[in-house]
């Protein structure tokens, strides 16, 4: 809103986002991402290391290369929901304006249902299968922003509950599958780290980036499937496969 000397307020309208220009090997990179499509929805399955959106650099998000989708005129399909970076797998875009409206309100109602895998150390959790409820705050530092577990009176907590069962486990090491309650930020990681068993590659909470004597590349935290109500009724369930570097990693450690 802006305003002028001895006028009534000028109301600035909101400015129309504005295509962005991608190259073609942008392109062909984005398209060859797609696992499902339909004329109220696109799926992804995200690689790690690419930003949902907001990320820093000149490199575009995947939110700009969404405009690879966008017909002549149009906008580009919306993002329901984000990924932290460093995690790979299932993420949902609306490509029409009700279908996004729709999804949102489902999203905000908890009638998404996900489904993710991780390695975590130093081995498998104790018990091997529960539901981890702590309370979490952001904490931020500079430019980076943390999410920190607290008592369930802090002026800042936020409730977040993340169920999990373990799939399979080898010296030093297991594969979990998580099912989180609730979408706060990093909130697997940190509920991870809590009960001791960090996530392999996640430096930021405490996990290793070794682990058997092979290196780990990235954050190991997969979203594997993801269960909504259609725009157009009934459930849909989408599931991405696991990227080759975590696949390699589950069959060296003797996890699959």
């Amino acid at each position: 809103m802006k305003f002028a000397p001895g006028k009534a307020p000028v109301f600035s309208p909101p400015k129309k986002k504005v295509a962005v220009k991608l190259t073609p090997a942008e392109v062909t990179f984005v398209r060859a991402l797609v696992i499902y499509e339909d004329a109220d929805i696109l799926a992804l399955n995200k690689p790690a290391g690419l930003s949902s959106q907001g990320g820093r650099g000149q490199v575009h998000t995947l939110d700009e290369l969404l405009w690879a989708f966008a017909k002549p005129g149009k906008a580009r399909p919306r993002l329901i929901h984000r990924l932290d970076r460093d995690t790979s797998g299932v993420i949902l875009t609306a490509r029409t304006k009700p279908a996004a409206g729709f999804l949102g309100k489902a999203m905000m109602g908890r009638w998404f249902a996900k489904t993710y895998r991780a390695i975590v150390l130093p081995g498998a959790p104790q018990p091997k299968g529960g539901t981890i409820e702590e309370p979490l705050r952001r904490d931020e530092q500079g430019r980076e922003a943390f999410m920190r577990v607290c008592a369930p009176d802090h002026p800042d907590a936020e409730t977040a509950a993340s169920r999990y069962r373990t799939l399979a486990e080898a010296p030093g090491c297991a594969l979990v599958e998580l099912d989180p309650e609730t979408g706060r930020m990093h909130q697997l990681r940190v509920h991870l780290a809590h009960i001791g068993r960090p996530i392999a590659g996640d430096a930021r909470y405490g996990g290793a980036l070794v682990v058997g004597g092979h290196a780990v590349p990235r954050l190991m935290l997969h979203a594997a499937a993801l269960s909504f109500p259609h725009p157009s009724g009934g459930m849909k369930r989408i599931e991405a496969p696991i990227p080759a570097d975590m696949a390699g990693l589950i069959a060296a450690l003797g996890l699959g």
